[in-house]
């Protein structure tokens, strides 16, 4: 639950930079939290984190496409702020940290789990990417009438 609120949170931050209407704010920290939740219950029940970012994310895409019709907004306004929480940069800084300590050291034996180390952290983080960019995608393009034919009128 925490989770989902501190998703929300950052959602709200990311939403406020391109400026859009109060509507889209709550809508970005709404699906920031079902999508961050929905992930986090997933990983808990022992579904590999990258297949439990695509099921988030096509559910953030889902709910955009039906929000979008609704606000009368772009899907995109509040999809990419709700999934920028789920941003896997602990991944990419245990792969940093553990190519440079491969660098580092002079033992053979630390420098084949450094570099072990490396490739599993990096690719996490690439399938995790992936799975948020083609979870949140397929929605919009799938639904390219429902999300982009109505949009909100200043």
């Amino acid at each position: 639950m925490y989770d989902g609120i501190l998703a929300a949170i950052a959602a709200v931050g990311f939403a406020v930079i391109s400026n859009p209407s109060r509507k889209a704010i709550y809508v970005s920290a709404l699906l920031a939290a079902i999508g961050h939740s929905l992930r986090f219950m997933l990983v808990k029940a022992d579904v590999e984190i990258s297949i439990a970012t695509f099921v988030a994310s096509t559910s953030i895409g889902l709910l955009s496409v039906f929000f979008a019709r609704l606000i009368r907004c772009p899907a995109e306004v509040f999809s990419f702020p709700s999934l920028l929480p789920m941003i896997p940069g602990m991944f990419a800084y245990k792969a940093i940290i553990s190519i440079i300590k491969f660098k580092q050291t002079a033992d053979t034996q630390k420098a084949e789990v450094f570099l072990l180390d490396f490739f599993r952290n990096g690719s996490t983080a690439i399938f995790i990417l992936f799975a948020l960019v083609v979870g949140v995608s397929m929605p919009i393009l799938f639904f390219t009438k429902a999300s982009y034919s109505v949009t909100r009128k200043y």
